[in-house]
């Protein structure tokens, strides 16, 4: 029997983009499994869901989901995983519908699942080297600042990864037989919270080499990011973890 996977691209004001992103899903590479696309526009009032209505009616195992209000960042990925959960999926597949993150990895993250035995993989824009996460198009200060908590990171969970800030994900839905989605946070940190967990329960995390592309940077934004992520790694390397809880 074919193993199910879920293809899950979130969107918030996305516009024709995340069609594009549709575009390089290569559903050729994927035919040994059953792949299913769900998209979930996170409360856009652009033209997103016209395109993702496009995408809909090429793609017959597909689904759209419009979010009534805004759930964030992370709550619009424990929406896509409830589902995937509840209707029996293997594994899924996390796509960012602003394009920064290509389909194109796709095989290889469910590779890293599936032959290599990881329960979950990532992207890595720092494993491919500095050379050419420069010519990509990373500004140098999300550059340097992923490097430092990157190692950080590292440091205080005794882990060694590349890029701790990816955006990219598959998951092995196991996992969430020992992870309650409901305990994630529904901001940015969701996968930053999620990569502890899985740490923490001795899951292996992979990681491949990618590309990205980035546009329309809002640095005020990554900096929020980065000052929580540096203080909830700080809660965990002082044993402070019930500070979440409030």
């Amino acid at each position: 029997m074919k193993k199910k996977i879920l293809i899950f691209i979130i969107t918030y004001k996305a516009q024709k983009r995340v069609y594009d992103v549709f575009q390089k899903i290569n559903f050729a590479k994927l035919k040994k499994y059953k792949s299913h696309l769900l998209i979930s526009d996170d409360y856009s009032n652009d033209s997103t869901i016209f395109y993702s209505k496009e995408i809909i009616k090429k793609f017959n195992l597909s689904k759209l989901i419009i979010n009534k209000k805004n759930y964030g960042y992370g709550g619009n990925i424990k929406k896509c995983l409830k589902y995937a959960i509840r209707n029996k999926f293997n594994y899924a597949i996390m796509i960012h519908g602003d394009g920064q993150y290509s389909p194109q990895y796709i095989p290889k993250l469910i590779k890293l699942l599936e032959k290599e035995k990881f329960d979950a993989a990532t992207g890595s824009r720092l494993k491919s080297g500095l050379k050419k996460v420069i010519s990509g198009g990373m500004p140098i200060y999300k550059l340097l600042g992923n490097i430092f908590l990157t190692k950080f990171f590292n440091t205080v969970f005794n882990s060694n990864f590349e890029d701790a800030h990816t955006g990219l994900w598959a998951y092995n839905l196991k996992i969430f037989k020992k992870i309650k989605i409901s305990d994630l946070p529904n901001n940015f940190n969701f996968d930053q919270l999620l990569r502890i967990n899985l740490i923490k329960k001795n899951f292996k995390i992979g990681e491949i080499p990618i590309k990205t592309i980035y546009a329309d940077e809002r640095s005020q934004l990554h900096i929020v990011y980065a000052v929580k992520f540096l203080f909830i790694t700080l809660i965990y390397l002082l044993r402070l973890e019930y500070l979440l809880k409030k």
